[in-house]
């Protein structure tokens, strides 16, 4: 079975999609949330302020920077638990079936992912600093970018993780059985991934070519998935893309503002490096990707139809006669 096909391995009534949807939005944007909410009350001197505050997602009041991370990732931590208990319990099939179409999860994709963008992500940063050094301040303060550095390398892996099995796993696997192709389900869920980064201050800094990069990211993330059979490259590309970018550089108007060794103090513009990585990296990652791991056949793998694994056809047809009976 490829990896849409595992959703088969579950029951897939309506009923199931719509409670574990909700149990999905009831763990992340509320019982996620509290921990947040208690610490901004804590640090707000009165309602307005709370208000005011709650319109920048609570950014303007004084929270350590690395706890305000910590609080953010808790929502995505507890949005992955509630998938993991609607994937299980409401669907009733393994959650290995979410992640890969292999027996097991294969950390070796999921390192070689991880360790390849980091040092692509962090050599773009490198050219950066050569290129344009009046742009940077130096900002390493030991205490604070260590402690930073702890919660980036053990939690931020649960926000990405979150946000790779909900879009590359649950919604491209849902999709697929449903509308009987890859294509949509691969479409679909990247333009729905780069909007969904609609709410980041970059939208508002940069304007909506921003979206260019957001959807050529999904897009990779949903190609490699595809013609893997599986997320783990994709999930070591995405938590590795979101720990270099807390701890290398940050700006006073992107969605990380944390203490990391740079402060970008340019104005916010469009530049080559919202455009090189879509365009130029992306292509030569799938091109080492697809040499590592021999993929072939990519029309079938991007485009192909989904049908519905034999041994389900012919479990459905004893069923049949059983009820007849």
């Amino acid at each position: 079975m490829n990896f849409i096909q595992q959703a088969y391995k579950g029951e897939n009534s309506w009923l199931t999609y719509v409670g574990t949807f909700l149990l999905v939005i009831f763990g992340w944007q509320l019982i996620g949330v509290l921990p947040l909410l208690a610490v901004a009350v804590m640090h707000s001197a009165d309602m307005n302020e709370f208000s005011r505050a709650a319109e920048n997602s609570f950014m303007g009041l004084g929270i350590n920077s690395s706890l305000y991370l910590f609080l953010l990732i808790f929502t995505f931590a507890m949005g992955l638990l509630f998938l993991f208990i609607g994937v299980k319990y409401v669907h009733k099939r393994s959650f290995t079936s979410l992640v890969t179409s292999r027996n097991r999860i294969d950390w070796k994709r999921f390192w070689f992912g991880f360790i390849t963008w980091g040092i692509l992500a962090g050599l773009m940063i490198i050219v950066g600093l050569f290129i344009t050094p009046e742009n940077y301040t130096w900002n390493f303060k030991a205490v604070p970018f260590f402690t930073l550095l702890v919660v980036s390398l053990l939690f931020l892996p649960f926000q990405t993780s979150f946000e790779e099995l909900l879009f590359r796993g649950y919604f491209m696997q849902s999709l697929g059985i449903l509308v009987k192709n890859r294509w949509f389900p691969l479409i679909f869920t990247s333009v729905v991934f780069g909007l969904m980064h609609g709410a980041n201050p970059e939208i508002d800094k940069l304007g909506y070519v921003a979206f260019v990069f957001y959807i050529g990211t999904g897009l990779l993330y949903g190609i490699t998935t595809l013609m893997d059979e599986g997320t783990e490259l994709a999930l070591g590309l995405h938590a590795v893309n979101n720990i270099v970018a807390a701890f290398f550089v940050t700006t006073d108007w992107t969605v990380f503002q944390t203490d990391a060794l740079y402060i970008d103090t340019s104005e916010p513009s469009v530049g080559w490096e919202m455009f090189f990585p879509v365009f130029v990296l992306y292509p030569l990652l799938l091109f080492v990707f697809s040499k590592k791991y021999g993929w072939t056949n990519w029309k079938e793998n991007l485009f192909g139809k989904i049908e519905k694994p034999k041994e389900n056809l012919q479990n459905e047809q004893y069923s049949l006669i059983e009820d007849t009976y």
